[in-house]
């Protein structure tokens, strides 16, 4: 790829009181009045860049002797024993990876050479920015890391459910974690964005913008990590065996489609079942309903890249799907729960360093500092260097090195040699070299001056968020406009709800005037000056949920509240029709002893009304006799049920003798919409489960919500 120049050009912005010097490139230096330290290294020094790593070259890699941006990253890792820093909140299984479709000729990987071989995986899904102990539900990035166990080594896509970033240098890492995270003089809030900090951080941050409209939409709220994408976030490369480079970027498709929560469902569920992800997918898999993921990649060369405005190397931005289509060549399979989570799920070490033959970096400045960072934090996390050795992180193929001793040591080198070369021979000699077999770097060149740059197209911050945003149905749109919304009202100081809505005005207008009538604004600021020409990019119909949603109401969960004398003929036919779509269906009763039906059958109950509320399930039926319902409408949870499931758009079914429930909630027969289904005899349950599948009834929301 050609080389582009370095930014030179700054302009100054008034944003309320505060003076910002804002570079092409997104970096901003506060200059506000006052007697402002200069920033120093731990030694003394002072700092002249703490927005860019030290590059060889614009668009070159990071060097080691950026003794700043080392420093900066060594303490951010060791900030928490033993506790993650970020993704500290995650959950793991076991299972597969088998090839599909070979890429033989496009990568000597040999996990990719020969279709229907599988190797071993392990995935860890986490939030990003809460404790162990906070809960699911939080509005955050997902991580969606992916451990393959080949028989060349060790391969992690280190990944999240956001194909892009916050920030495009990872000598920006800690400020970003630490802007995100508990505020540390009141130490609170905990696993939430909406507070001063991040806003103020992602205020004088334009780069984030695209980022801030994943977060924002319903892709910060997954229903389930069965239900969510995965991405690399980087361009990586592939290498054949003839020593040829491609361009790749990862993908990870869900089988059954795409699903959220809205917000206020989230918020309930938080309080209801902190552990809602955790448990759904160990239902999952205990019940043989195995998750499973296709891995596609996007591939792509020199010229193919320097086609676009956007440099492929800056992590906060993505290659539509609709340009270059997403190659189907694997699917992961997880098809066990660990035996026990700390052993496994807690020490499990992912590091982006650890790729096998036939892949390889590119110089993306926040995936150099991030080949650092992983490793370095095992260092304090797992207790020294010999964290390979615990088995959910040692390799499953033959290995064999010179390192040895250091804490926890399990194994060391057996014979006289500790070194190489070593003229001993045989065993003694112990491992050598293999030119033909080992590991090779792509030989690119690498030239330029050595300075702290970024190039001229990483500049752009706004096209791919304005991009994400009128890619969004309109029902999407406006959960982004609440999200933002509902965070900014949270922001204490008026000035930097004022910047953000500053930024929105480059995105779309009519977002930045929800948001600002939302907060109730008495002016509409200026827009911040973009850095570069802000395009009307096409939209992508691939970067919306309810756009890629299932086919089926397969691996959902259907809620059916029903009391003593129920139609046991209707609820047998849901539970049928709900097997064979591969849905479940949970009892919820008065009792948690269950109910008897109205032909004196016992059926088994799962929850207790006051502990299963709706905000659990994906549709509801509300299945009491004509006596129950009474009782029921004098019960505040059964009534927050109905009203919690009309509110959250989900199809509803009920029997006549439910009418009195509904008539005390304010859910008529009469006067509803098409989602409350009404079931008279067993044969409605079959169209029943077929609305089912469009998940939820979103022509009821607009009626329900406003911004």
């Amino acid at each position: 790829m050609n080389a582009k120049s370095a930014h030179t050009d700054h302009t100054t912005v008034k944003l309320g009181n505060e003076t910002v010097q804002r570079g092409a490139g997104g970096e901003t230096h506060q200059t506000a009045g006052g007697d402002v330290p200069t920033l120093t290294t731990q030694q003394g020094v002072p700092v002249s860049d703490n927005q860019n790593t030290l590059k060889a070259g614009v668009r070159g890699p990071s060097l080691m002797e950026d003794f700043h941006f080392r420093e900066k990253i060594f303490h951010f890792d060791h900030e928490r024993i033993p506790e993650r820093v970020v993704h500290a909140r995650g959950y793991g299984a076991h299972g597969f990876f088998e090839l599909t479709h070979s890429l033989s000729n496009i990568t000597s990987a040999d996990v990719l050479q020969r279709e229907g071989e599988r190797v071993p995986a392990f995935v860890r899904f986490s939030t990003v920015t809460g404790s162990k102990g906070s809960t699911d539900l939080a509005r955050d990035a997902r991580g969606f890391a992916v451990k393959l166990y080949t028989k060349e080594g060790n391969w992690d896509i280190v990944g999240n459910n956001i194909p892009v970033f916050f920030i495009q240098d990872a000598v920006k890492f800690p400020d970003m974690v630490h802007a995100v995270k508990e505020e540390p003089d009141r130490a609170f809030p905990q696993a939430q964005s909406a507070h001063d900090n991040f806003w103020d951080f992602i205020s004088l941050t334009p780069e984030s913008m695209n980022m801030i409209m994943w977060v924002m939409s319903d892709r910060g709220i997954p229903r389930s990590f069965r239900f969510m994408e995965g991405f690399g976030v980087h361009t990586f490369r592939f290498v054949n065996k003839a020593g040829q480079s491609t361009y790749a970027k990862f993908h990870w498709k869900p089988k059954m489609g795409l699903q959220s929560v809205v917000w206020n469902e989230a918020v309930k569920i938080s309080g209801a079942d902190p552990d809602f992800h955790r448990r759904d997918l160990w239902n999952a898999i205990q019940s043989g309903e195995f998750p499973e993921w296709e891995l596609g990649v996007q591939l792509f060369d020199d010229e193919f890249a320097d086609k676009f405005d956007f440099d492929i190397l800056d992590a906060t931005k993505l290659i539509p799907e609709e340009i270059l289509p997403v190659q189907p060549v694997g699917r992961l399979v997880l098809d066990r729960m660990v035996d026990n989570f700390f052993a496994e799920t807690e020490q499990v070490a992912f590091c982006t360093q650890n790729i096998v033959p036939g892949v390889d970096f590119t110089n993306d400045p926040l995936l150099q500092g991030r080949n650092f960072s992983y490793l370095d934090t095992q260092l304090k996390r797992l207790g020294g260097p010999n964290f390979t050795h615990i088995p959910i992180n040692a390799p499953k193929c033959p290995f064999h090195t010179l390192q040895q001793d250091g804490h926890m040591a399990m194994h060391n080198p057996k014979g006289r040699a500790n070194y190489e070369p070593n003229s001993w021979g045989g065993e003694a000699g112990g491992p050598r070299e293999n030119p033909q077999k080992g590991y090779k770097t792509f030989p690119s060149e690498v030239s330029g001056v050595k300075e702290r740059v970024r190039s001229e197209k990483f500049a752009d911050h706004y096209s791919q968020a304005r991009q994400f945003y009128k890619s969004q149905t309109d029902v999407e749109q406006t959960h982004v406009q609440m999200a933002i919304t509902f965070e900014l009202s949270k922001v204490e100081t008026p000035a930097i709800r004022g910047r953000v809505v500053s930024h929105l005005l480059n995105i779309d207008k009519d977002l930045a005037k929800a948001v600002a009538d939302g907060l109730g604004l008495e002016k509409m600021p200026e827009a911040a000056p973009p850095a570069r020409a802000v395009l009307d990019l096409p939209p992508s119909p691939a970067l919306s949920i309810l756009k890629n949603g299932p086919k089926s109401f397969a691996g959902r969960k259907i809620g059916v509240l029903a009391t003593n004398g129920a139609d046991g003929a209707l609820l047998e036919a849901l539970q049928t029709t709900a097997k064979a779509e591969g849905a479940e269906v949970e009892i919820i009763a008065p009792q948690i002893g269950g109910i008897k039906t109205a032909d004196g059958k016992h059926i088994a109950a799962a929850q207790r009304v006051p502990g299963g509320p709706s905000v659990l399930f994906d549709a509801v039926v509300l299945l009491p006799s004509a006596e129950g319902a009474k009782q029921l409408a004098q019960d505040a949870d059964a009534r927050d049920f109905v009203t919690d499931a009309y509110a959250h758009a989900k199809f509803i079914g009920y029997v006549p003798a439910a009418l009195p429930l509904l008539k005390r909630t304010g859910v008529v027969d009469d006067a509803v919409d098409d989602g409350v289904i009404p079931l008279k005899a067993a044969k409605d349950a079959e169209e029943f489960i077929k609305s089912c599948r469009a998940l939820r009834f979103w022509q009821r929301e607009a009626g329900v919500h406003a911004v």
